[in-house]
């Protein structure tokens, strides 16, 4: 699988690089070398390689500031990096650009670095899966499958053993506080506990005028609730891309993402909140799997009940269908004890 492939390695520390080149030579790749991101990018315009491997603590240009330009100039090419800082919030901004997977130093079996590669370049060269991010590949079948079970419990072992860590990486991948839509604005509110995992938010408009999200409690899923909170943010994307940024249903997207759970082998179950706001329509879709709240709409307030944990048949809660104003409204979740949270819809002028 590697033998002939070409590598750019970007990183600063020449012993490691040293390491890296060595092994990456020895199982038959092409390997090129830059000791920081300027001569990266200049490596870069001379010739395009198979994979990119960098840091993200380098010196004259820093690794996060040259993964956005590669993310601009070259989004054709797979990265991954390799991280030594142990900021999350660094590692999560790496994946919200792109990068394909993140290890971190030290790297104590450099076979882990093999099976990120081959699962990586697997990826590319799929044109089914060309758009998936690291915690989509955990789902990979096949002659690879060995290595990819290597990494991802390598992955999640890390996970495991750095709480900390674990809630940067997932507050550091929610979106922006708020988003437009032509005439309709989305904007989130998050007080959070320090102490526990949090509660997080993804969302995406969609092409027909629709807005689908969904909100995970990473409290509820235990010692792998960090593993599986990535793993649903995966199938949501995935689902959606597969279908052209257009749904179908709640119900559907709600029973793909139990299948990526049912049959991940991992996976704890959590609570969660599935939904999309119509907004030709002006109703809110709703599947809540373990997690209740409340809309209000004006005066008006609804009652949504919270229903079965996802990973425990949460396909089979009913859809509950609310209307929505000309103004929108405010979705405030209950039954969590350690976050204040709440999703606004509303119009602007």
């Amino acid at each position: 699988m590697l033998k002939g492939k070409t590598v750019l390695i970007v990183e600063d520390d020449p012993v490691f690089r040293t390491m890296i080149v060595g092994f990456l030579k020895s199982q038959g790749c092409l390997v090129r070398e830059a000791e920081d991101g300027l001569v990266g990018l200049k490596a870069l315009k001379d010739n395009i390689p198979d994979l990119l491997l960098c840091d993200l603590a380098m010196p004259v240009m820093t690794g996060m500031e040259f993964v956005e330009e590669v993310a601009l100039q070259y989004p054709m090419i797979p990265v991954i990096v390799i991280s030594g800082t142990g900021n999350m919030t660094d590692v999560a901004q790496a994946l919200r650009l792109g990068v394909k997977d993140f290890l971190i130093k030290p790297i104590d079996n450099i076979m882990t670095l093999k099976s990120a590669i081959t699962s990586v370049l697997k990826m590319q060269d799929s044109a089914k899966q060309q758009q998936q991010d690291f915690s989509q590949r955990w789902l990979v079948d096949g002659d690879d499958a060995g290595l990819v079970e290597e990494e991802l419990q390598w992955h999640i072992s890390e996970l495991k053993n750095n709480p900390q860590a674990a809630r940067e990486l997932l507050m550091g991948l929610m979106p922006n506080l708020q988003s437009h839509y032509g005439r309709w604005k989305l904007s989130y509110r998050a007080l959070q506990s320090a102490e526990m995992s949090p509660v997080i938010f993804d969302y995406i408009w969609l092409i027909d005028g629709q807005l689908a999200f969904y909100m995970v409690d990473t409290s509820s899923g235990g010692e792998n609730s960090t593993a599986t909170a990535l793993l649903i943010r995966a199938c949501f994307n995935d689902c959606l891309r597969r279908q052209g940024n257009y749904l179908s249903s709640v119900q559907h997207l709600v029973s793909q993402i139990e299948l990526g759970l049912k049959y991940s082998g991992y996976a704890t179950p959590v609570k969660g909140l599935f939904g999309v706001f119509n907004l030709a329509e002006k109703q809110l879709h709703l599947i809540a799997a373990g997690i209740g709240g409340q809309l209000q709409v004006g005066e008006q307030c609804a009652t949504i009940t919270a229903g079965e944990w996802l990973g425990n048949e949460a396909c089979n809660n009913p859809l509950v269908i609310l209307p929505m104003s000309d103004n929108g409204g405010r979705l405030s979740l209950s039954d969590i004890q350690h976050a204040n949270f709440s999703v606004n819809f509303e119009t602007v002028t």
